[in-house]
């Protein structure tokens, strides 16, 4: 199998596995629990809280920790919202590229009050931040943009923006669940007030994550139960989640120069491949290794049928809407045509890929692409 779909999800590292392994078996106390066992694991829960904010330039308490992206965004999102109707600032500026935990957020609060500019998505996919500061309005109450586009690869200036945003009054949440680990973080460099991010997508286990909620903004609990994580989020911590969430990103963060270079030199080969073939268009520019194109004349889910069949995991866009019938909500704020977009296809790279992966992949997406056409004769 030759997997280039890590933008769904990634397999769980070494370090993660190890770190997990003994809060699955025998240190398996509850954190809440006053006995020897649970202090074990309130102590592992405190030691991977301080490991995160070491590694995000962020302070201990300022994260909380979550069952992974979404919930991390809809957490930064109805606490900006909050804060923002007591202050009667009821507009909400983002891009319309953003991934749907955030976007069908939004639609929620504009049911609710709120009145939504998403921002439209130029074709290198960056938003200028002179568009958001144009966008800004005395009630403007919060600016979210995500830090890296999971279907399109694309790197936000996100600490241009936050520091627009701390000029202006005005709250800043960047989803970070494609950059943590893969790009350096500094909450604070960001100036954002929200940050969130995945165990999953650099190498730790799905169900966990984590919101970074500066300091002196109270967050505005969804959940209610035993008042864990400080009365944020109520429920039982997933222990060796958060174990294994905190020794991924620290592995991803070690290793990420190494990573960042072999990943570059594998997405730059596999670009040049798939830019020979005919009818091929690269969305645009990718700062990561996520890649986007579209092929002329084919259908995706006919595409990734075969591909999957040769033995190649890819996508047409997010993994969250893998069964939509409708084309990439992302390519289409971009402006390509509708028959280029039912050929889209999304390939997403990590450094355990070898380059031998990438010419055998390449040759399976040509002759895929070939077949597939042959049909339409």
């Amino acid at each position: 199998m030759i997997y280039l779909d890590n933008a769904a999800t990634t397999r769980v590292c070494k370090a993660a596995l190890d770190a997990m392994l003994p809060f699955l078996t025998e240190s398996f106390g509850n954190p809440s629990s006053s006995h020897s066992a649970g202090a074990a694991a309130r102590g592992a829960v405190l030691e991977a809280r301080e490991s995160m904010a070491r590694l995000l330039s962020c302070e201990p308490r300022e994260i909380y920790f979550t069952s992974g992206g979404t919930e991390s965004d809809n957490l930064a999102l109805f606490t900006a919202a909050k804060l923002g109707a007591k202050a009667a600032k009821r507009h909400i500026i983002s891009a319309d590229f953003e991934h749907p935990a955030v976007l069908k957020t939004l639609v929620h609060l504009s049911k609710n009050g709120f009145e939504i500019t998403l921002l439209p998505t130029p074709k290198d996919g960056i938003i200028k931040t002179s568009d958001i500061k144009n966008a800004m309005r005395g009630d403007t109450a919060l600016v979210s943009l995500m830090t890296v586009n999971n279907e399109i690869g694309t790197v936000q200036s996100v600490r241009e923006i936050g520091a627009l945003c701390r000029e202006c009054g005005v709250l800043f949440h960047t989803d970070a669940v494609q950059a943590a680990g893969h790009i350096t973080l500094n909450f604070n460099e960001i100036n954002a007030d929200f940050l969130t991010l995945s165990a999953h997508k650099f190498g730790g286990a799905k169900g966990a994550g984590a919101v970074i909620i500066r300091k002196g903004i109270e967050p505005s609990p969804m959940l209610f139960g035993g008042g864990q994580e400080r009365g944020a989020r109520a429920g039982t911590e997933n222990v060796a989640g958060i174990v294994g969430m905190a020794a991924a990103l620290e592995n991803a963060c070690c290793f990420m120069k190494q990573n960042t270079k072999i990943i570059a030199a594998l997405k730059n080969r596999l670009c040049e491949r798939l830019n020979r073939i005919d009818g091929a268009h690269q969305t645009c520019e990718s700062g990561t290794g996520i890649i986007s194109f579209c092929f002329e004349s084919i259908e995706s889910e006919a595409l990734l049928l075969l591909l999957d069949k040769a033995g190649v995991c890819a996508s047409a866009g997010s993994a969250c809407s893998a069964g939509a019938l409708e084309p990439s909500h992302v390519l289409r704020s971009m402006n390509i045509p509708n028959e280029l977009l039912r050929g889209a296809l999304r390939l997403s790279l990590s450094a355990e890929n070898t380059a031998d992966e990438i010419e055998k992949a390449a040759n399976i997406i040509e002759k895929s692409v070939e077949k597939l056409r042959s049909f339409n004769i």
